[in-house]
């Protein structure tokens, strides 16, 4: 099912290309689960106290994500729903507050891909909102990096048939990494869709970048090991 394929990216993706600030980026990048719970509660306990505040409320939804991110990352799939979904809650209302954030959007978009990969019934409600918010990340803010990268991931789990694919999806890539090439989220992900295509070579170079760009990821190191050399 294509919603079920475009969660499972969109939950290792998280807040690719996305600025995170270094303790949140310290415990994705080492999945230090402990850290991301402590993180993660204390970002909430915020927004409880500031329903007003899209910033509060994107700061939650974003630390929620990059927890889920890391439960998918070590196969927790339940865990890593869980956490989409209290992410969506505070996303939803970053969004109603500020509608015009491209980012905003973003992050609710991954957020609902998150929750599908647990429960693949939730394809059905979550899917689309998935696809719609992601897409209107990248149309409220054409320049970001951030978005391309997104739309980018979706399409590489898309299809050919609903017009997606790899060789899509590394178009939208490369034009992520033309807005921000030291992003190393971006050349992880260009070095997968090149795996996938078959050019393991290049796949390499790309995955090496982004290790280099980020020595401290993790899931870069595993995506690194698995790629053949030819």
């Amino acid at each position: 099912m294509f919603p079920m394929r475009l969660a499972l990216l969109l939950a290792v993706l998280g807040c690719a290309a996305a600025e995170l600030p270094k303790d949140l980026k310290k415990a994705r990048d080492g999945q230090d689960r402990a850290a991301l719970d402590r993180l993660a509660g204390a970002a909430g306990e915020r927004a409880q106290k500031a329903p007003g505040d899209a910033v509060a409320q994107y700061a939650a939804a974003r630390a929620q994500l990059v927890r889920a991110e890391v439960l998918m990352e070590q196969r927790d799939r339940n865990g890593a729903r869980a956490a989409a979904e209290t992410g969506i809650r505070a996303a939803e209302k970053a969004v109603a507050l500020k509608p015009g954030s491209a980012e905003f959007h973003r992050i609710l978009g991954t957020l609902c891909g998150q929750v599908i990969p647990a429960n693949v019934l939730a394809g059905v409600k979550y899917g689309r909102c998935a696809l719609d918010e992601v897409n209107k990340a990248v149309e409220l803010d054409p320049k970001s990096a951030a978005g391309w990268l997104s739309r980018g991931v979706g399409n590489y789990y898309l299809p050919p048939s609903f017009g997606g694919g790899a060789d899509i999806a590394l178009k939208d890539i490369d034009k992520a990494l033309e807005l921000d090439a030291k992003d190393a989220d971006g050349w992880l992900w260009r070095g997968i869709v090149l795996r996938k295509l078959g050019r393991n070579a290049e796949a390499r170079q790309a995955l090496s970048k982004s290790a280099a760009l980020n020595p401290q990821r993790v899931w870069t190191k595993q995506q690194l090991e698995k790629t053949p050399e030819k």
